[in-house]
């Protein structure tokens, strides 16, 4: 029985020592959950940055990367003429216009007024690669051009052209200085420090000042679901695939810039 009691001593101690560890182990564990409490995400960074928040000190988009000459979305910029049904070609006169401004793209997508502290250090960041080879639109502004041109329609085709505007993509991310100290720092990113995520898009001009990038004559074959898709669209915008992207029923010719008549 002497022994029995010991034991029931002894386990009662371990009793003892195990519940008055478990809430210092609970308090251990909170303890980080409170600090991270506070902290920017990079989404509310991404958003202050944006909105042009009362509580930064200061807002900017750091390069990472940049690739010059790369093209943007290809867009129908003329009315589709009609020659289907007809076995010789037609000499058509078309018309168009083309517009480029500088485009901010994040994960999730948004605009920034140029009067931001954001939209100031995108225009800043521009001049890095603006160049005497390449000129490019750092702010956010639209350039435009109008042209017409009279061209070839092939027999038993539609036809249309298409243009895709050249720009230099310099991706980064945002660093964002707050007024007030959260959990110690004032320093913040998005989405994360070194990242390339966030993209600015600044168009490339030539030396009128006019938009630089391929513009294109573009012929489908009439009867072909590639035709027949254009034309039920009613002439409104639809993504159209880039040169000679388009397949065995597409003939696509470029157009020199120079060989214009722009307006």
């Amino acid at each position: 029985m002497t022994r029995t009691g010991r034991g029931a001593s002894h386990r009662s101690k371990k009793k003892r020592i195990v519940l008055f560890l478990a809430p210092v182990a609970a308090l251990g564990l909170a303890v980080p959950l409170m600090y991270s409490a506070g902290a920017a995400t990079p989404d509310e960074v991404a958003a202050d940055c944006r909105t042009d928040s009362d509580k930064l000190e200061n807002c900017e988009f750091v390069d990472v990367q940049n690739k010059p000459n790369s093209l943007g979305p290809n867009e129908r910029v003329t009315s589709v003429t009609d020659n289907c049904g007809v076995t010789s070609t037609a000499t058509k006169t078309f018309s168009g216009s083309a517009a480029v401004t500088r485009v901010i793209q994040l994960e999730d997508g948004f605009t920034v007024d140029g009067g931001a502290k954001l939209g100031n250090s995108f225009f800043e960041i521009g001049a890095k690669f603006n160049t005497t080879e390449i000129n490019i639109k750092r702010d956010d502004t639209t350039s435009t051009f109008s042209f017409s041109r009279s061209d070839t329609v092939k027999a038993d085709n539609i036809a249309f052209f298409m243009w895709s505007h050249k720009r230099t993509d310099v991706s980064g991310f945002l660093r964002a200085t707050y007024k007030e100290a959260q959990d110690g720092q004032k320093v913040f990113f998005s989405p994360s420090e070194g990242s390339a995520t966030v993209h600015v898009f600044y168009p490339q001009l030539l030396a009128s000042g006019a938009p630089d990038g391929r513009l294109w004559l573009r012929n489908v074959q009439c009867g072909t679901p590639e035709a027949d898709g254009i034309i039920n669209s009613g002439n409104s915008v639809r993504t159209e695939p880039g040169f000679g992207e388009g397949g065995a029923n597409v003939t696509d010719v470029e157009i020199p810039l120079s060989e214009i008549a722009q307006s």
